[in-house]
């Protein structure tokens, strides 16, 4: 297998891995606070054990991303506990959409009409989970949902702000504070029993810490056209592990917003790859090595994807 092919392999786990946190969250009986420190801890202990001092690299602007970084886990786990696990993933990643609208403005970029076309329309499929079963708890989830796309957008934004050396150390640093927050649950929680600890360790070394270390690993190895696209299995499967693991039901609007969410920042990934292929045929992204780029049937087949994977949905009850 050459490096390509296991970049490409490393993406594909590193987001199923990813995609299995929603289903694990509603396993868990612990409130969202107790996971949310279990598992940073465990996070921890793997990018201490990877990066050793590199996680203790700090400036301004780690700090700011750290915020951000906790703010998008605390309102991920929140919202998976108090909504569906289709409406928080899906929501989460409206935070591309805030990234399209914003960082021209910040760092100065020509705005590109896709990208204006795929903000309305990700704001648009947002709207449709709002339109029902806007309950007490299901609401407040829907909110949090939300707020987490803009703390994902705040985190991307301002790790393209910092220079590369300090990536990892946001991300550290984050997981510290979103510790110090969950401390007082994870005091007043009690025992766990051995399935919970099992599921916890899970969530820590493995879907956050093996996450991570297989996405880094593949990015050194793929193009951004082909992890964007890869990673895009995480908010289609999220809901389908949970639908069949968990028997939890999102509503069809929920579904209905969340295909057109995932689908348009498909198109727009496509879009843009023809437009730069106009300018350059053969990406370089290292002296002497020329990297391949996905074709377009490639690409189709997750938008292909976007509607066969949302059955199992349609069809789980709670």
């Amino acid at each position: 297998m050459n490096e390509r092919n296991k970049g490409i392999v490393a993406v594909v786990l590193a987001a199923l891995v990813w995609s299995t946190a929603g289903l694990f969250i509603k396993w868990l009986p612990q409130d969202a606070f107790t996971i949310l420190f279990v598992r940073a801890i465990y996070t921890m202990l793997v990018f201490y054990a990877v990066y050793r001092l590199e996680v203790l690299r700090f400036n301004r602007q780690t700090f700011i991303n750290m915020l951000f970084y906790a703010g998008l886990l605390v309102c991920f786990v929140t919202s998976t506990k108090w909504t569906t696990a289709a409406n928080a993933i899906f929501l989460q990643y409206t935070g591309v959409a805030y990234v399209l609208l914003l960082e021209p403005l910040l760092f100065k970029l020509p705005y590109r009409r896709i990208n204006i076309i795929t903000t309305v329309v990700c704001f648009l499929g947002m709207s449709l989970f709002f339109m029902e079963d806007f309950d007490a708890s299901g609401g407040w989830g829907l909110i949090i949902a939300a707020v987490s796309g803009v703390a994902y957008a705040g985190f991307m934004l301002g790790q393209r702000a910092n220079p590369p050396e300090y990536h990892v150390a946001a991300v550290f640093w984050g997981n510290l504070l979103v510790a110090g927050i969950g401390l007082p649950s994870f005091l007043a929680a009690g025992s766990f029993t051995m399935e919970a600890q099992l599921m916890l360790a899970y969530l820590g070394l493995i879907q956050m810490g093996l996450g991570y270390l297989l996405f880094t690993y593949g990015l050194k190895r793929t193009t951004a056209t082909e992890t964007s696209l890869i990673t895009m299995l995480e908010p289609l499967f999220n809901p389908v592990w949970v639908a069949v693991g968990y028997g939890e039901k999102p509503s069809v609007l929920a579904i209905v917003g969340g295909v057109i969410i995932v689908v348009a920042l498909i198109v727009r990934i496509l879009v843009l790859r023809k437009t730069v292929g106009r300018e350059r045929k053969v990406e370089k992204l290292g002296e002497g090595t020329l990297y391949y780029v996905p074709s377009t049937k490639q690409s189709y087949c997750l938008m292909i994807i976007c509607c066969w994977i949302s059955l199992p949905a349609c069809t789980c009850k709670k």
